[in-house]
């Protein structure tokens, strides 16, 4: 227990944690805005990461103005490692953050041709048409741990993923139909589906960010890790006249599996990150 011989005693103790309060503060709150807003992450923050190369190459763009050499483009030297998929993070403390990977996709597409109609004199056309379809789905989690106190801090971490994918699966329709008076020139294709493929892997990474503003950053980072894939069956079905009617045959489509040890060099990703 302290005591207090006389109040000046007294007055200068608390005039000494008084300082040392706004020293601690001080320190606490160096990295922060001219408007006072703190600079890096805080426990509780959730983030998003955008492929960067976009605004690299407008940037680029922007510093070619009026000169007679071709735009400077950031495509193709700059490959972000997680195309169409959502990275976020969820910090548990300043220095160590949980993360996560997303991406649900289904696509369909058509093409349609004109072809001349079998048997016509008259430059009738027909219409053939073409649709294929596939969906990729990737999750991925894992932790993500911070070095360093100034704007420039390093990160490593971990993370596991899956992904599982299906197709192209494509049908053909023809306007003409096969028939005595249109035989065709042999088989043609009516449907052809590759079989699901299925991924699951496990990666280190190490990287950097910069954070130029509040709670924003960009960064890079690189990764090493093994991964499994695997393709299974698919099958094509094709239709021909045999002379007297129109046969069906399916045949099938062999898979294929591949295992991998390696850096991804891909992932030397320029990316922004936006935490809030």
């Amino acid at each position: 227990m302290f005591h207090f011989n006389n109040k000046q005693n007294m007055k200068k103790s608390i005039a000494i944690l008084a300082i040392s309060a706004f020293a601690f503060n001080a320190s606490a709150q160096e990295l922060t805005s001219k408007k006072g807003f703190p600079i890096l992450p805080e426990a509780g923050d959730w983030s998003l990461s955008f492929d960067a190369v976009p605004f690299l190459d407008y940037a680029f763009d922007k510093t070619r103005f009026m000169s007679a050499t071709p735009a400077t483009s950031a495509e193709g030297a700059l490959d972000y490692k997680i195309g169409n998929t959502i990275v976020g993070k969820y910090m548990i403390d300043a220095n160590k953050a949980y993360r996560g990977k997303l991406r649900i996709g289904f696509n369909r597409k058509s093409e349609d041709s004109f072809v001349p109609k079998a048997g016509s004199t008259t430059g009738e056309t027909v219409t053939n048409s073409v649709s294929e379809t596939n969906s990729n789905i990737t999750l991925g989690g894992g932790m993500q741990w911070y070095r360093g106190k100034g704007r420039l801090r390093g990160y490593y971490g971990g993370e596991a993923e899956l992904g599982i994918g299906s197709g192209p699966s494509k049908s053909y329709t023809y306007g003409n139909a096969l028939s005595a008076t249109n035989p065709g020139d042999g088989s043609r294709l009516t449907k052809e589906s590759f079989g699901t493929t299925f991924g699951i892997g496990v990666r280190g990474f190490v990287g950097a960010e910069y954070f130029f503003a509040p709670k924003m950053s960009i960064g890079a980072e690189f990764g090493w890790g093994i991964m499994y894939n695997m393709t299974g069956e698919g099958e094509s079905t094709s239709e021909e006249f045999d002379g007297t009617a129109v046969k069906s045959t399916t045949d099938k489509l062999g898979g294929d599996s591949n295992f991998n040890i390696d850096v991804d060099n891909a992932g030397g990703a320029i990316n922004l990150s936006i935490y809030f």
